[in-house]
């Protein structure tokens, strides 16, 4: 079966709610989203977590996909407009880089109230972080304090690395959420 049938049948799988159709998708097209934006957005962790969010919605609106068009193009389509998106709520909202700022407190030589301003922070997070599930505070506590990588995270919790990516991804929608009520 060629690649172009084989994507074909598990795309049709996708859409009967078959999970390893999903996986097969996710890690057939992962490499193609991710380098995308990548390219858009010059951040690592800013791309991944859009190729995790555009897979997220394809999958959510697999129904929709017409065999017409091509799938891996169909899939840049949501990731473009995930990113565009993405780009005009941060021009009012607390982004990703915030998020990752405030929970990597850098220290060149803080003054005393820098310290006492950054032990806040951290206090202050810590208590946000408190309040998310369990699954998820595990997953955003091991990938942020620990700086532990979502391949570390997955062998660690016995938990395929596809879910650990996305459980970080609502963790940290959460806690964007969180902070913001509070902002």
């Amino acid at each position: 079966m060629s690649d172009k049938n084989t994507v074909l049948n598990q795309i049709n799988l996708a859409k009967e709610n078959n999970q390893n159709a999903f996986s097969f998708l996710l890690n057939f097209y992962w490499d193609d989203v991710y380098k995308f934006q990548l390219k858009r957005t010059n951040n690592e962790i800013n791309a991944e977590d859009i190729t995790i969010e555009s897979f997220a919605k394809a999958f959510e609106k697999i129904n929709t996909y017409n065999q017409k068009f091509v799938f891996k193009t169909w899939l840049i389509t949501i990731s473009k407009n995930l990113h565009i998106d993405q780009l005009r709520k941060n021009k009012n909202n607390f982004d990703l880089n915030q998020l990752n700022e405030n929970i990597q407190i850098k220290e060149s030589s803080p003054s005393p109230e820098d310290n006492l301003i950054n032990e806040q922070k951290l206090k202050s997070l810590k208590s946000k972080i408190n309040k998310l599930k369990p699954h998820y505070k595990e997953v955003i506590e091991l990938k942020c304090f620990n700086e532990l990588s979502y391949k570390e995270i997955s062998i660690k919790l016995n938990q395929p690395i596809n879910n650990i990516k996305v459980k970080v991804l609502r963790a940290k929608k959460i806690l964007f959420q969180l902070i913001s009520e509070n902002d």
